[in-house]
């Protein structure tokens, strides 16, 4: 009878273990579920409050990333480990883990002065690092852009938020700078007003800011005249195109002549 107790109380101890493991488990399962439920209902509250949904992103990142965490402890301590020296270990851990990941650090600190100072916000253009694109994400360690050619490009927010950031979009409005340059024979006075008649007939060329045309450079072979529309920030390409296509196209029909390098054949 001895040895038939002994071995039924081994198995309740077995069982005992598989209880709390199943315990740990469905409250795992259903821990992750209310996290994306709780994250949702955060940004639901946000959007309502109509916080900049740069902020939203970033809050729900770390919202998640704090709730996971808590998450973490709770499974742990219900498969019998003590939280208090789970605590001690993980301050160690933390310790250990944050002098080797110093730049992790730099960037989730570098992702909270982004949000702070508001350097950019997502959808804006920016140029940082030698890359230029449209802010798509804000994370909590890493900023994601959009390139001209669809690229998706990933910069450490350490590094956004200690170097030269050029936006884009943040005033409003772009200047587009072309440089056109004309024949000597040609008459000033004819070429500008050509120019800018191409300027203040474009529908998305901006009369305030005024676009400028004016002779910039005195060159080997040419007269250069800087052409300056100003745009909305969307528009910026569709101005630079069309009023490049439409200066060649007035020029020509002008008769004023757009010097080009010639070839000489000389016989010997």
């Amino acid at each position: 009878m001895e040895k038939i107790l002994e071995k039924i109380k081994n198995l309740l101890a077995e069982f005992g273990f598989i209880s709390d493991a199943l315990i740990a488990l469905i409250i795992l399962i259903v821990g992750l579920f209310a996290i994306k439920f709780i994250i949702k209902a955060c940004l639901k509250i946000m959007q309502k409050s109509g916080v900049d949904i740069t902020l939203q992103k970033f809050l729900g990142n770390l919202i998640g990333w704090g709730l996971k965490i808590l998450l973490i402890i709770t499974v742990i301590s219900k498969l019998g480990v003590q939280t208090t020296s789970f605590a001690a270990i993980l301050a160690a851990l933390g310790l250990a883990v944050g002098l080797a990941l110093q730049g992790s650090l730099a960037n989730f600190a570098g992702g909270v002065l982004i949000m702070i100072f508001k350097t950019f916000k997502i959808g804006d253009l920016i140029e940082a690092q030698g890359q230029l694109g449209v802010v798509k994400e804000i994370e909590i360690f890493n900023t994601k852009l959009i390139g001209l050619s669809n690229r998706e490009i990933v910069i450490p927010n350490g590094l956004l938020s200690n170097e030269t950031i050029i936006n884009y979009t943040s005033e409003g409005t772009r200047r587009v700078d072309l440089t056109i340059g004309v024949s000597y024979d040609a008459d000033i006075k004819q070429t500008k007003k050509v120019l800018m008649d191409v300027l203040t007939s474009h529908p998305k060329v901006l009369n305030s800011p005024e676009p400028t045309v004016n002779v910039s450079e005195l060159a080997d072979s040419s007269v250069n005249f800087a052409v300056r529309p100003w745009c909305s920030t969307d528009d910026y390409w569709t101005v630079y195109f069309d009023v490049t296509e439409n200066v060649k196209l007035a020029l020509d029909a002008a008769g004023i002549e757009i010097p080009y390098p010639h070839q000489v054949n000389v016989k010997k």
